[in-house]
C-alpha cells in the first residue's frame, strides 16, 4: 500500500479530527482514530518536509546565478 499524497493525508487527517471532536466513540474506537491521525500527521511532515527542501534547493540554485 502506497503512502496518500499530502493533500489525501490532510484530508483524511482532519476528518478524523471532526469525528474525534464530535465524540460519542468507544475508547477503542477513540484510540484506533487517534493512531491513524497521529501517521497521517507524520505522513503530512515528511510532505511539508520534502517541498521545503526543495524550495530551499530552488533558492540556492537561483542565487548561485546570480
Amino acid at each position: 500500500m502506497s503512502e496518500p499524497g499530502y493533500e489525501q493525508a490532510r484530508d483524511e487527517l482532519a476528518a478524523v479530527v471532526a469525528k474525534l471532536e464530535a465524540g460519542g466513540l468507544s475508547l477503542e474506537d477513540s484510540l484506533t482514530l487517534w493512531e491513524r491521525g497521529e501517521a497521517l500527521a507524520k505522513i503530512c511532515d515528511r510532505h511539508l518536509a520534502g517541498a521545503r527542501e526543495r524550495v530551499e534547493t530552488a533558492l540556492a540554485a537561483a542565487e548561485a546565478e546570480d
